[in-house]
């Protein structure tokens, strides 16, 4: 992703949310948003893309965080769009976060925090990866979890990408093991324990037109 590219996202976002925030000071619930973690080779963004695609809801994925996170100016215009309310609660939330989880968050931590509280304050979005399950509070986010089984993700890496399967595997497991490794160290949680979702799909068994269609059957 280009600069230029990334600035018009950060740019048409923040002047959406602008464009809505007065309609939404006047919501008392709960904005809708939900948090798609994945193995990797699961098609898992395919499920994020489809779900936001039919509940009309924005899509933020690892690439498009990890930038905002990222680049300091582009973190203080999204946390800008919040009014005092807002970002009052936020802070408060994160506090309480990293004290009962007791994490001790280095920057890259804190501005994680803060850009995903941020998409969740402002609702209608669909959050893949980074940990977004763990920051935003309970009452805001439905949790999904897309697995299949081992080789099954290691196929259709390799036709997806048009490469050797040893190849392919070598890639799930690496970028298996990195995932793992960032919610122990940032969260101190394991991103395999099915209790840390509200609903687990398999696309080993279920198709990734299944899984929308039953997540969006069954969204508030």
């Amino acid at each position: 992703m280009t600069s230029k590219t990334f600035e018009k996202i950060v740019s048409d976002q923040v002047r959406k949310w602008e464009m809505g925030r007065e309609q939404e000071k006047a919501k008392e619930s709960a904005l809708p948003i939900i948090t798609i973690c994945r193995e990797p080779g699961s098609g898992g963004f395919l499920v994020a893309k489809g779900i936001a695609e039919r509940l009309g809801f924005d899509l933020f994925d690892r690439e498009i965080v990890d930038q905002m996170v990222l680049s300091a100016q582009a973190s203080t215009r999204l946390i800008q769009t919040l009014d005092e309310r807002a970002l009052s609660v936020m802070q408060d939330w994160i506090s309480t976060l990293i004290f009962e989880k007791h994490l001790w968050p280095d920057q890259y931590l804190r501005h994680l925090m803060k850009v995903i509280s941020t998409i969740g304050k402002h609702g209608h979005a669909v959050i893949v990866g980074r940990g977004a399950h763990f920051i935003l509070p309970p009452n805001d986010r439905l949790r999904l979890r897309i697995v299949a089984p081992f080789e099954t993700r290691v196929f259709s890496v390799a036709r997806n990408w048009d490469i050797p399967v040893g190849e392919a595997r070598d890639w799930v497991r690496r970028t298996q093991a990195n995932r793992r490794a960032f919610i122990r160290v940032y969260f101190h949680a394991d991103v395999g324990d099915p209790l840390n979702y509200d609903l687990v799909f398999n696309t080993g068994k279920l198709s990734v037109e299944e899984i929308v269609q039953a997540v969006v059957d069954n969204f508030p």
